[in-house]
Protein backbone atom coordinates (compact mmCIF):
# COMPACT_ATOMS: atom_id res chain seq x y z
CA UNK A 1 0.00 0.00 0.00
CA UNK A 2 1.40 3.25 -1.05
CA UNK A 3 0.77 6.46 1.01
CA UNK A 4 1.87 10.08 0.22
CA UNK A 5 3.01 12.23 2.72
CA UNK A 6 2.65 15.87 2.35
CA UNK A 7 5.42 18.15 3.95
CA UNK A 8 4.78 21.97 4.25
CA UNK A 9 2.01 24.67 4.65
CA UNK A 10 -1.02 23.53 2.51
CA UNK A 11 -2.87 26.97 1.96
CA UNK A 12 -6.32 27.03 0.24
CA UNK A 13 -6.86 29.38 -2.54
CA UNK A 14 -7.97 32.81 -2.63
CA UNK A 15 -10.22 33.80 -5.40
CA UNK A 16 -10.93 37.28 -5.29
CA UNK A 17 -14.73 38.33 -6.89
CA UNK A 18 -13.42 39.58 -9.77
CA UNK A 19 -11.56 36.58 -10.84
CA UNK A 20 -14.81 34.39 -10.03
CA UNK A 21 -16.25 36.11 -12.67
CA UNK A 22 -13.52 36.60 -15.17
CA UNK A 23 -12.86 32.78 -15.02
CA UNK A 24 -17.10 32.19 -15.20
CA UNK A 25 -17.21 34.06 -18.39
CA UNK A 26 -14.63 31.77 -20.08
CA UNK A 27 -17.67 28.79 -19.48
CA UNK A 28 -18.74 28.85 -23.40
CA UNK A 29 -16.39 31.40 -24.95
CA UNK A 30 -15.32 28.38 -28.19
CA UNK A 31 -17.08 25.72 -27.08
CA UNK A 32 -14.97 25.45 -23.50
CA UNK A 33 -17.43 23.78 -21.33
CA UNK A 34 -17.58 23.74 -17.77
CA UNK A 35 -14.74 21.00 -17.27
CA UNK A 36 -12.62 22.76 -19.77
CA UNK A 37 -12.46 26.08 -17.89
CA UNK A 38 -12.35 23.75 -14.44
CA UNK A 39 -9.42 22.32 -15.94
CA UNK A 40 -7.54 25.21 -16.86
CA UNK A 41 -7.70 26.18 -14.04
CA UNK A 42 -7.18 24.00 -11.50
CA UNK A 43 -10.42 23.87 -10.11
CA UNK A 44 -13.18 20.97 -9.93
CA UNK A 45 -16.31 21.40 -11.69
CA UNK A 46 -18.69 21.82 -8.46
CA UNK A 47 -16.04 25.02 -7.63
CA UNK A 48 -17.61 26.48 -10.63
CA UNK A 49 -21.38 25.73 -9.99
CA UNK A 50 -21.13 26.67 -6.33
CA UNK A 51 -19.68 29.97 -8.03
CA UNK A 52 -22.45 30.47 -10.55
CA UNK A 53 -25.07 29.45 -7.19
CA UNK A 54 -23.45 31.54 -5.44
CA UNK A 55 -23.53 35.07 -8.26
CA UNK A 56 -27.32 34.16 -8.76
CA UNK A 57 -27.76 34.43 -4.75
CA UNK A 58 -26.19 37.98 -5.04
CA UNK A 59 -27.74 39.39 -7.50
CA UNK A 60 -30.78 41.57 -7.19
CA UNK A 61 -33.82 39.98 -6.14
CA UNK A 62 -35.81 41.75 -8.55
CA UNK A 63 -36.27 39.57 -12.19
CA UNK A 64 -34.29 36.63 -11.69
CA UNK A 65 -35.44 35.45 -15.35
CA UNK A 66 -33.35 38.08 -17.43
CA UNK A 67 -29.50 38.83 -17.09
CA UNK A 68 -27.06 41.26 -18.50
CA UNK A 69 -23.34 40.68 -18.75
CA UNK A 70 -20.36 42.69 -19.56
CA UNK A 71 -19.89 42.09 -22.93
CA UNK A 72 -16.34 42.87 -24.53
CA UNK A 73 -15.98 44.27 -28.18
CA UNK A 74 -14.60 42.19 -31.16
CA UNK A 75 -13.28 43.59 -34.55
CA UNK A 76 -16.00 42.85 -37.38
CA UNK A 77 -13.27 40.85 -38.85
CA UNK A 78 -13.25 38.05 -36.49
CA UNK A 79 -16.92 37.87 -36.06
CA UNK A 80 -18.28 35.12 -38.57
CA UNK A 81 -20.90 36.26 -40.80
CA UNK A 82 -24.41 35.13 -40.03
CA UNK A 83 -23.17 35.21 -36.17
CA UNK A 84 -25.06 37.07 -32.98
CA UNK A 85 -22.72 40.43 -32.24
CA UNK A 86 -22.18 43.69 -33.83
CA UNK A 87 -23.85 43.46 -37.01
CA UNK A 88 -23.06 47.32 -37.25
CA UNK A 89 -22.58 50.08 -35.81
CA UNK A 90 -24.49 50.97 -32.96
CA UNK A 91 -26.60 47.76 -33.21
CA UNK A 92 -26.18 44.81 -31.05
CA UNK A 93 -28.31 41.57 -32.19
CA UNK A 94 -28.99 39.50 -29.17
CA UNK A 95 -29.52 35.57 -29.53
CA UNK A 96 -32.51 34.54 -26.71
CA UNK A 97 -32.85 31.01 -25.77
CA UNK A 98 -35.86 30.35 -28.04
CA UNK A 99 -33.91 30.54 -30.85
CA UNK A 100 -35.00 34.01 -31.87
CA UNK A 101 -33.19 37.13 -31.40
CA UNK A 102 -33.94 40.89 -30.91
CA UNK A 103 -31.57 43.85 -32.46
CA UNK A 104 -31.30 46.80 -30.58
CA UNK A 105 -29.69 50.37 -30.83
CA UNK A 106 -28.83 52.83 -28.64
CA UNK A 107 -28.65 52.33 -25.09
CA UNK A 108 -32.29 51.31 -23.85
CA UNK A 109 -32.71 51.36 -20.41
CA UNK A 110 -32.09 47.56 -18.59
CA UNK A 111 -35.84 47.58 -17.49
CA UNK A 112 -37.03 48.22 -21.07
CA UNK A 113 -34.71 46.28 -22.78
CA UNK A 114 -35.65 43.19 -19.71
CA UNK A 115 -39.25 44.08 -20.44
CA UNK A 116 -38.64 43.52 -24.62
CA UNK A 117 -36.96 39.92 -23.68
CA UNK A 118 -39.40 38.75 -21.16
CA UNK A 119 -41.85 39.17 -24.08
CA UNK A 120 -39.94 38.00 -27.12
CA UNK A 121 -39.20 34.66 -25.10
CA UNK A 122 -42.94 33.98 -23.87
CA UNK A 123 -44.38 35.05 -27.36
Amino acid sequence: MRQEILIGVERRRRWSDKQKMRVLSEVGVDGATVSDVARRHDLTRQHLYQWRRWLRQRSPAGDRGVRFLPLERVDDETVPSGSCGVTRPGRVDILLRNGRSIGVTGDPPDALLARIIRIAEMA
